[in-house]
Parts: structure tokens; C-alpha cells; sequence
């Protein structure tokens, strides 16, 4: 079974079409980057699946079913920049909300559930800084902690958009890291990432997007010359040699 199937999803912001007619579908146990230039929907594209934008048309389903049965096997990390690095609270209590689907909302955490979320700051290098406040962070300790708090739920699909923007080197290793030995225990995950020098290296598929998908498919067959000058059209500011 597919772990997501996409038809026709089309959305706007306002009169403003940024997705058109998206179809693809994603097989379990894979690692795929969505690539594009900037505006081209990549961001919209996962707010949509999740339902946190509107979409004017089109269908998804999530191993088979609906989203709304489906959540609790769903993972995301959001932009660093869209979150409120100013709320006060903690990273172990920021990586315990992870865990508030299975929690409920009007219960507290147990001594079982902290032990959970410190055992991910832990895989994530930053069982040191469990106490401290996330606003004091930085933001690739930041981008860890968020990181840890999508693995503490133990999903089978991880949403993530941009967690290699503008961490350092270390974290950038740690992260790819952790999002392959995910794939490697057969999780599905989709990234949105901006470098194209990486791709060969950090995922096994590939999914272009500028408005509707260009391409998708396993990384060796779909990232090439062709496809992504067509997906990036005058904006490319690098690629491959020949």
C-alpha cells in the first residue's frame, strides 16, 4: 500500500494559484526531497496534505485512508521560522508535547513520558540542554529540538519543511543522520531542501515541484539536467555538469 496518493490537489493563496493539478504518490520506506525554485508551492504543498491550508480541489489519502484516521502516524517539523522561539518553556517540555496525541490534552505527561522525550534529545545530542529555554538556543539546536520532537511520536510519515536551512555543518550531519537511519527502519519521510549540490547524497527520491510536479522518482533517474532546468527554468543558479 502507497503510504500517501495524491490527486489533483490545487490550492491558492487568495487569487494567487500556488499549486496546480499536483499528483504523485509516495512508497513506504523512502527518502525524498521536494525541490524547487522559491514560490513554486513546496511549503503550501505539505500544509495542504496536513490540512492546515485550504486546498480548491484534488484528493489524499495516508496508507490508504483518510487523514483525520491517519494522523497519529504522522510526523512534522514546520519552518524554524513559522514557530514563537519566544514561548516560554523548555526543550524537553517542547519535545513532551510530541507526544500530547497520545497523552491527551488534559492529562499530564508520567515520568514514562519525559523518560520518552529525554531519550530523543538524547539520539538528537541535546539531552544537555533539556532544561533550557528554547528562546537561549540556537538555531541549529533549535532546529534539533523540533527535530526530536517529531521523532518522540513514533510515526510512520515524517513531513519536513526546510530543517537543513541554516543550521551548521554538525547539525546538518546529525540531522541526515537521523532522517536515514528513519528510512532505514522503514519510515517514510519528505523533506523540503533547498540545496541542490546535496541531493544525490542526503535522499534516494526526488520530487520536483513549481506549481505541479515535474518529476518524481528514485533520485538516480529523476534528478536530472533536463528535469530540473525544466523545473527551475531561468531561475537555476546551479547544476550538474553534463
Amino acid at each position: 500500500m502507497s503510504v500517501i496518493e495524491v490527486q489533483g490537489i490545487t490550492a491558492s493563496y487568495r487569487k494567487n494559484q500556488v499549486l496546480k493539478d499536483v499528483n504523485f504518490t509516495v512508497e513506504p520506506g523512502t527518502l525524498t526531497a521536494i525541490i524547487g525554485p522559491n514560490g513554486a508551492g513546496k511549503s503550501t504543498l505539505l500544509k495542504v496534505l496536513l490540512e492546515l491550508h485550504p486546498k480548491l480541489s484534488g484528493s489524499t489519502a495516508f496508507f490508504g485512508s483518510s487523514l483525520q484516521k491517519m494522523k497519529k502516524r504522522i510526523g512534522y517539523v514546520p519552518q524554524r521560522g513559522s514557530v514563537d522561539w519566544d514561548f516560554p518553556t523548555n526543550a524537553l517540555d517542547v519535545v513532551t508535547m510530541g507526544l500530547y496525541g497520545q497523552i491527551g490534552w488534559l492529562r499530564r505527561p508520567n515520568r514514562s513520558h519525559r523518560e520518552r522525550a529525554m531519550a530523543c534529545l538524547e539520539q538528537m545530542g541535546m539531552a544537555d540542554y533539556a532544561n533550557r529555554q528554547i528562546s537561549q538556543l540556537s538555531g541549529g539546536q533549535q532546529q534539533r529540538v523540533f527535530l526530536a520532537r517529531a521523532l518522540v511520536q513514533e510515526a510512520d510519515l515524517y513531513f519536513m519543511d526546510e530543517p537543513l536551512a541554516g543550521v551548521d555543518a554538525a547539525t546538518e550531519k546529525a540531522i541526515m543522520h537521523t532522517l536515514k537511519e528513519l528510512k532505514d527502519r522503514g519510515k517514510t519521510v519528505m523533506v523540503v531542501h533547498h540545496d541542490l549540490q546535496t541531493v544525490e547524497d542526503y535522499f534516494d527520491h526526488v520530487l520536483l515541484l513549481n506549481r505541479s510536479v515535474w518529476a518524481h522518482g528514485p533520485t538516480e533517474e529523476v534528478f536530472t539536467q533536463e528535469n530540473v532546468y525544466r523545473t527551475y527554468g531561468g531561475t537555476l543558479r546551479w547544476m550538474k555538469e553534463a
